[in-house]
């Protein structure tokens, strides 16, 4: 899908009903302790699935030495 090109006359009609709406006036973040315990993990990329991963790659490889050993 092509992206949208604007004409300069609607970039700054959006402009302006942006300027009206002022939407980051509006964003405040999650206000229940559910919705602030999901927004803290937004950015969290460790855990568990990093040390299954580790795990699998390290399996592979003992995997494919036994392999290499065995085929000779």
């Amino acid at each position: 899908m092509a992206a949208r090109t604007w004409t300069p006359e609607q970039r700054q009609k959006q402009r302006e009903a942006i300027e009206r709406w002022k939407p980051w006036k509006q964003s405040t973040g999650p206000k229940s302790p559910e919705g602030k315990a999901a927004a803290a993990g937004n950015a969290w990329t460790g855990g568990e699935w990093q040390k299954l991963r580790q795990a699998i790659k390290e399996l592979n490889g003992a995997m494919r030495k036994q392999r290499d050993w065995l085929e000779r």
